[in-house]
């Protein structure tokens, strides 16, 4: 052990010497040998050795791009994007009408995450692309992609859409697609995009539940609460899919299977707040405030500012007596939500429990002047809507004179 350690020294010295003799054999062959050696490297995977050359070739040629443009491919390669977009941009700045180059930095910003680099380096391109070439396709999915990924799902639809319709049988695109419509309120999209993912598989729990959740934006209940009972059915471990069918059945009153599906959620993802959530709530509309009470003292300490927690957690302590705690978590609820009228109103009845009279008529007051506002708001919109018989003379022939 100690006759290795002291050879390292040696064998360092030996290694810097090798390197110091292969820079003076490089500098002796010509630019094109030098190339030709750099090709020869990166062909055969030899990434440290072709970067060496290529640096070698940077510093005796610092007007060339080409050394620069292998350095970012090289540094690609190795997922180092960071450092490939350097090298690319300095290739750019010398030529950036270089082939391929603006495509390869716009990718690297792509996988980097950069994606309004992304944009704006590959929009300009596709645009000088034949719509029907693959170099096309490909900038279409890329650009899509850049814009879901910036949460612009809008303007992500249209791209997506068309590499859809030319790759049809591209499920995970379909799925993005899907996605996109859906989160921008295209709603008849995500039903389309439904059918052809379900023609591909007809067993996708997401594709359901894609659906479910567009009807029910679409107020088709019947039909949305049908989507998530057969994304159920098609796979049972899906993330969220039991919570779906569980929100649509608690939307319909239905609080004994809600909270099946909630538990059923539950059981696959023990922290999955949003079902502990609205199990509680559930359990608080069956009179199960024991069963609630565990969940939403967990739920308010996961995310504490999650006004319906408070809500529901003031409720139980309201009618187990604890007057005090009950008071903390519906005043909590106010300070997250001040237009909550349940708050509001719990709380008037609270302090009126306590003997509180004025602190109570304040807080009905202030109940009472919400419900006002929101009936109010009601007015100003039926208001603008024509009424039947208006609506039908407007579009009546006039009378023929006589």
């Amino acid at each position: 052990m100690e006759t290795n350690v002291r050879l390292i020294p040696v064998c360092r010295r030996s290694i810097y010497l090798a390197l110091i003799l292969a820079g003076c054999a490089l500098f002796a062959l010509s630019q094109s040998d030098q190339r030709q050696v750099a090709f020869s490297l990166e062909q055969q995977g030899k990434v440290p050795e072709a970067e060496a050359v290529w640096r070698a070739l940077s510093t005796a040629y610092p007007t060339n791009p080409e050394p620069y443009a292998h350095l970012g491919l090289l540094e690609a390669r190795q997922e180092h994007y960071a450092e490939a977009i350097a090298f690319y941009r300095k290739a750019m700045a010398l030529n950036p009408a270089m082939p391929r180059l603006r495509y390869n930095l716009g990718l690297a910003y792509f996988k980097a995450g950069e994606y309004k680099d992304t944009i704006l380096q590959l929009r300009p391109l596709l645009k000088t692309q034949p719509p029907s070439s693959d170099e096309a396709q490909q900038l279409t999915v890329l650009l899509g992609m850049s814009h879901f990924g910036l949460g612009e799902y809008a303007a992500a639809a249209p791209y997506l859409k068309k590499a859809a319709d030319r790759d049809t049988q591209n499920l995970p695109l379909l799925l993005t697609l899907a996605h996109s419509c859906l989160l921008s309120k295209q709603y008849q999209c995500v039903l389309d995009e439904f059918h052809r993912i379900i023609a591909l598989n007809p067993d996708s729990a997401e594709a359901h539940m894609l659906a479910g959740e567009a009807l029910d934006e679409m107020k088709d209940t019947i039909n949305a609460t049908r989507e998530f009972r057969a994304a159920v059915q098609a796979n049972p471990k899906e993330p969220n899919v039991h919570f779906g069918l569980g929100y649509m059945l608690w939307m319909q009153g239905q609080n004994q299977e809600a909270a099946q599906e909630f538990q059923a959620e539950l059981n696959n993802f023990p922290e999955h707040a949003l079902a502990m959530l609205y199990l509680a709530d559930s359990d608080i509309k069956m009179n199960r405030l024991e069963d609630a009470r565990p969940l939403l003292e967990k739920v308010v300490k996961i995310n504490p500012t999650n006004s319906m927690g408070h809500l529901d957690l003031g409720i139980v302590y309201t009618k187990a007596g604890q007057r005090e705690d009950a008071l903390r978590e519906l005043k909590t609820v106010i300070a997250l939500k001040p237009d909550d009228v349940s708050a509001h109103w719990r709380l008037g009845l609270l302090y009126q429990s306590m003997g509180k009279t004025v602190e109570a008529k304040t807080e009905f007051d202030k109940s009472k002047r919400l419900n006002e506002t929101a009936d109010e708001d009601l007015i100003k919109v039926l208001s603008k809507m024509p009424l039947r018989d208006n609506a039908s003379q407007s579009v009546a022939p006039a009378p023929a004179n006589k």
